[in-house]
């Protein structure tokens, strides 16, 4: 059988959105973690994003994977089994704390919030779903790390929670190239409107009327 996409429909982008920035924490974005990779172009395009956001007044949220052992051993303890090296991941360590790159911006917007999680989506399990509902976010901006993991997973969930999605496909990245490219793919095709960093600033300054 030929290779075929679904119909896919249009989303309408909202007037409250949020951005979701997905895992942008030293353990994935350094090149001496195990889980990390060079992103630094991924970097600067989730770092235009979060400016964007920043002038338009709108909630960024910055999601790190973080396990604190002691309290809770048991947490997470199948996907840490899959991905042993996960454990490095632990709560109050370098590895959890959000890039330099990215921190400044972070610190200094008191809507900018750090999300800790244990699964992969940043839906799961966290206080992510109640901002949104704090803030009437009514669609999402989503980028990060990694592309074929934790970004779908995101993804996936932001559409189950009936928001509209729209990716980052340049501020997305991935350890298998192979992987972020099919993975981009099948959100396009399914879950969300993957677009160019620029695509989405001008779908921002169309929508919000900047």
């Amino acid at each position: 059988m030929a290779d075929r996409d679904l119909d896919a429909g249009d989303i309408v982008f909202g007037q409250s959105p949020a951005l979701i920035v997905v895992d942008m924490s030293n353990g994935f974005t350094s090149p001496k973690s195990p889980l990390g990779g060079d992103f630094a172009t991924e970097i600067a395009q989730a770092r235009q994003l979060c400016e964007l956001f920043e002038q338009l007044k709108q909630p960024v949220f910055y999601s790190a994977v973080e396990y604190d052992l002691e309290s809770q051993p048991n947490k997470a303890k199948v996907f840490r089994q899959r991905l042993p090296d996960l454990i490095i991941l632990k709560k109050g360590t370098q590895w959890c704390d959000i890039d330099a790159r990215l921190s400044d911006i972070f610190a200094r917007n008191t809507n900018h919030h750090k999300i800790a999680k244990q699964w992969p989506s940043v839906f799961f399990d966290t206080v992510l779903l109640a901002y949104l509902q704090n803030y009437s976010i009514d669609s999402l901006v989503i980028c990060g790390l990694t592309t074929s993991g934790c970004v779908r997973a995101t993804v996936i969930d932001g559409l189950q929670n009936d928001y509209p999605v729209w990716v980052a496909e340049d501020a997305c990245g991935d350890r298998n190239r192979s992987a972020h490219n099919a993975n981009l793919h099948d959100m396009n095709a399914k879950y969300a409107e993957v677009k160019t960093t620029k695509d989405i600033e001008k779908l921002l300054d169309s929508s919000l009327n900047v």
